[in-house]
C-alpha cells in the first residue's frame, strides 16, 4: 500500500473524493427537486377571509350573531369568480377564444337524415333524373359533299425501294438455296424466311431473282440478279 507525505493512503483519498462528489450531487438534486416534491405552503391572507360579526345595533338575535361569526364571508376575488359565467372565465384565461360561437355550436344537435350510406335498402324510393347532361353536347359539323368534277385525292406515296442488292445464290447439298445480299459494304447470306437488317424478310429465292418483303411498309419487291 502506497502512502503520501502525510501518511494517508491513495485509496483513502479516492474514497474521500468520491464521497465529496456524491454529497455535491445530492445537494444539487435536493435544491432542484425540493420545490417540486415539497411545495411551500402559505397561510391564507388575513384579507382573504374576513370575520364579520353583526353588531347589536342592527337588531340581530344572539343566535344570528353566533352563526354569522362562525361562517366566514367570501373574499372579493372568490365572489367575482363565483358570479362569473364559464364563458367569461375562459375568455379571461384565453382572450383569443370566442365563447359565443363555441356555445352556439355546442347547442346544435345532429339528427341525421335517416339514411344509411352503407346500405342499399336505405336509399330513397325515387332518384330524380338530371335535368340535362353534365356537359353540353356539341353537334358535329355537317359533311359537305364534294361538288361534281372535284379532283380525286392524291394517291399515297410509293414505298421506298428495297435497299439491298442480289448478286449471287448458293445451293446446299440438301437443295436449300441461300442468297448473297449486299448493303453498302455489308454482305448477308440469307435463306427463305430469314430477316435482314431487322426489316427485310426473304420470301423466295430463284436462280436469277429474289423476292424481298419490306415489313415496315408491308410491300414485296423483286430484286434481279446482278450480272456484273
Amino acid at each position: 500500500m502506497k502512502t503520501g507525505k502525510s501518511g494517508i493512503s491513495e485509496e483513502h483519498m479516492k474514497t474521500a473524493a468520491i464521497v465529496a462528489f456524491a454529497l455535491l450531487v445530492l445537494g444539487l438534486l435536493y435544491y432542484q427537486l425540493h420545490d417540486v416534491f415539497f411545495p411551500p405552503t402559505t397561510a391564507p391572507a388575513a384579507s382573504a377571509v374576513s370575520m364579520e360579526k353583526p353588531s347589536a345595533a342592527t337588531g340581530a338575535t344572539p343566535e344570528e350573531i353566533e352563526s354569522s361569526a362562525a361562517t366566514p364571508s367570501a373574499s372579493p376575488i372568490a365572489k367575482s369568480f363565483a358570479t362569473r359565467s364559464p364563458g367569461a372565465t375562459s375568455a379571461v384565461l384565453d382572450p383569443t377564444l370566442h365563447m359565443e360561437a363555441m356555445l352556439v355550436t355546442e347547442s346544435l344537435e345532429y339528427t341525421g337524415g335517416g339514411r344509411n350510406i352503407f346500405s342499399a335498402s336505405s336509399a330513397p324510393g325515387e332518384i330524380q333524373k338530371p335535368l340535362g347532361p353534365a356537359r353540353p353536347i356539341v353537334a358535329a359539323p355537317p359533311v359537305v359533299p364534294c361538288p361534281p368534277n372535284c379532283p380525286p385525292p392524291p394517291p399515297p406515296p410509293p414505298p421506298p425501294v428495297v435497299d439491298l442488292k442480289f448478286f449471287g445464290v448458293e445451293t446446299l447439298s440438301n437443295g436449300t438455296r441461300q442468297a448473297f445480299l449486299l448493303h453498302e459494304d455489308s454482305v448477308f447470306l440469307a435463306s427463305v424466311g430469314d430477316i435482314v437488317m431487322r426489316r427485310y424478310r426473304v420470301v423466295a429465292i430463284e436462280a436469277k431473282s429474289i423476292r424481298i418483303e419490306d415489313m415496315q411498309y408491308k410491300d414485296t419487291q423483286t430484286l434481279p440478279l446482278l450480272t456484273n
